[in-house]
């Protein structure tokens, strides 16, 4: 029982870790770096409330799930599509707790040698129980 214990407890912690996201920061030295603004200007302030910033990011984790890689042998246009980063989004209230959550490929973002027209989506989300409605492809 004991060996038992000593060799679960830690899978446990182990599986419980590898769920969770958590972004690369920069080393010490290149994040001192940074020198903040003190004041942000009003025509460059960009205001999301909480609710619509998790709607997108919840969106986008279906979308494009993070660290999702292009398939062996994909062309650099292929590999563009698989990029979050490829894509503008947008935003807007709909009816009783539901934020719609619109991706759309960024023209500029890919060198594509032919136009792709269906290549984004729009996202129902419940902004209550914090789940995907529906998608529109």
């Amino acid at each position: 029982m004991l060996l038992f214990l000593l060799v679960f407890l830690p899978a446990c912690t182990f599986f419980q870790q590898f769920g969770r996201y958590r972004p690369e920061h920069a080393p010490a030295e290149e994040a001192a770096r940074v020198q903040f603004p003190f004041i942000i200007p009003e025509e460059s302030r960009l205001n999301v409330p909480g609710v619509t910033a998790t709607a997108i990011q919840l969106a986008m984790d279906d979308f494009r799930p993070r660290n999702t890689r292009p398939h062996s042998g994909a062309t650099p246009e292929e590999a563009c599509l698989y990029r979050r980063e490829s894509f503008n989004v947008s935003a807007f209230p709909g009816p009783e707790g539901v934020v719609f959550v619109r991706f759309v490929l960024d023209p500029e973002a890919c060198s594509l040698s032919d136009p792709i027209l269906d290549v984004g989506a729009t996202y129902a989300v419940d902004v209550r129980g914090w789940r995907i409605l529906a998608v529109d492809y």
